[in-house]
Order: C-alpha cells, then structure tokens, then sequence
C-alpha cells in the first residue's frame, strides 16, 4: 500500500483537465466534483452503492427511506450534470430495487435511451423466491447528439437459418472452421457477462465489483479511443483498467484506501501487458493474447 499511495491525487481546488487525466483520485466524491473542470466527459459511468445495507471494507453504507436515497441519488447526478460534455454517454448501475428509484431521477435530468439487463451467473439461492440473478443498468445521454459505435459490441452467433442471396452466396453471414455464423446487433439482455470469481486475474475482494468484460461493452460502445471516462465510485478499479487497455483516458473516485491501491496493483499490471506486447511485437512481428 506503502508503494500506491504516494500516486493518489487529493483536490482541495480548481484541478485542470491535465492534472486529473488517468489518475486515481482518493477522497470523497461528494468534496472533489465541484473543483473537476466544466465539460470535460464523454463517458460517465456511475455505479454508486445500492440501496442496500453493504460494508465496503468499513465504511457502511445503510439502507435508506425510498425517498432519502432518492435525495442523495438525485444530489450526486445534479452535481455531475456541470461535468458532462453536450454529447456525452451516461450509464448508470444498480440492482432490481434500486432501479425503480434511480429512474425518475434519471427521466428528470437526462434522455433514459434503454435499460439494460445483465445476468451476473452468481446469486445466492432462494427457497421461497426467485434467485436474484441479474443487474440493471440505465443508458442515457445528455442530448440527441451521441456517440454510440455499434461494430464494436455486435455479437457473434451461429447461424440456424442459413439464407443465402439469388447470387448463392452468404446472407450476412460467413463458414468457419467451427460452423456458420453472423454478426448480430446487440440487444439490451446480457447473457455472456460472469462476475469475477476467484480464480481469475481481475478478482479482489471488493463486494460489488462489476466485470471487465461488463465495462468494456460501455466503454467500446460510448467513447471513441482518447474519450475520457470518468468513475467517481471507482471501487477496485474496473473502470480504469479497462479505460487504459482501451485506449481512452480516465478518471476515478474512490474513498477507500485499500480499493484504490487494488485500482492502481491493477493499472500496473495492465501497463505490464501493453508494455510486454509491444516488446513482443517488435521481437517478433506478432501479437499475443
């Protein structure tokens, strides 16, 4: 922790877009938004806690009244409101719950696009109700003028019906080696997505922490390569590992300590990869994945 902590950004006044671009920010979100520059993101991602008692490495956050949540929910978004550029993307997480709260607010402030639904492939089971096994999350935009770049995110499926043109070739679709398939657009129901389990590189011990695969379909979606995505409950840091390995510039948020050193372990590892490809790619003319 020794070895982060120096890297960690604190605000106290005016910051320029320069001084806050991929770096992590270690304090309270509430006391940094109003010195971050007018204007300056493409692509909000907020996934604030839930309206769940939940205890992120000791600072808890309570269950609220329906109405107090909403309060501080619509608090944080009229704060962000300054901080997103005319045509910018804003994607908004929370649970089955939480989401009947948060749309509202949402509807009052921005353009709601679509809800998106995700299953998480993990839940505690249920014996007297169905396991909650998915997720919400809300897209929206500033104004009618947004990026979304929809080749990047379209799905790969097997072709059941194989139509073919007059001419007897492929109907939008193409012979592999491993049978016929077709790129599909993207629909707002998610099944490809599992959250972190233990065995894998990107899993910490934060409570709530979202996949990168999850964020990656935001960010390749919603921000040309050096858009600037900006976090402000960056946990353990998804966000920005994905950002960087992306190619887009980032910023996040985060008040625990422990969760911002997990963020910047991370990063650090994803420079490590780049930096090895690269060499890789000099040595021998190749990529590796």
């Amino acid at each position: 922790m020794a070895r982060y902590t120096s890297d960690f950004l604190r605000l106290h006044s005016p910051a320029t877009l320069q001084s806050i671009s991929n770096v992590i920010i270690h304090q309270d979100a509430g006391e940094v938004l109003p010195f971050l520059p007018k204007a300056f993101i493409d692509l909000l991602i907020l996934d604030p806690p839930y309206n769940l008692t939940k205890n992120f490495n000791g600072n808890v956050f309570r269950a609220q009244k329906e109405s107090d949540y909403q309060s501080w929910f619509e608090s944080t978004v009229l704060a962000m409101l300054r901080l997103l550029r005319p045509n910018a993307t804003v994607y908004v997480c929370s649970d089955w719950r939480t989401s009947t709260l948060i749309f509202p607010v949402l509807d009052r402030h921005l353009t709601v696009r679509n809800r998106i639904t995700w299953e998480r492939d993990k839940g505690r089971g249920a014996k007297a109700n169905w396991k909650k096994n998915t997720e919400d999350i809300w897209f929206c935009t500033v104004g009618d003028a947004y990026y979304f770049d929809v080749e990047s995110v379209k799905l790969k499926r097997k072709v059941i019906a194989p139509y073919r043109q007059e001419n007897g070739r492929p109907k939008d679709w193409e012979t592999t080696e491993t049978g016929k398939y077709r790129l599909t657009f993207p629909s707002n129901l998610w099944s490809d997505i599992t959250v972190p389990f233990w065995s894998m590189p990107e899993n910490t011990d934060h409570p709530t922490q979202k996949p990168e695969k999850l964020i990656a379909k935001l960010v390749l979606a919603s921000s040309a390569r050096g858009g600037f995505v900006f976090d402000p409950f960056l946990g353990s840091g998804t966000t920005a590992v994905v950002s960087k390995k992306l190619g887009r510039r980032f910023c996040g948020i985060e008040l625990n300590e422990e969760y911002c050193c997990w963020a910047a372990k991370r990063l650090q590892a994803a420079e490590w990869t780049r930096l090895f490809k690269d060499i890789r790619r000099e040595s021998f003319g190749s990529e590796i994945h």
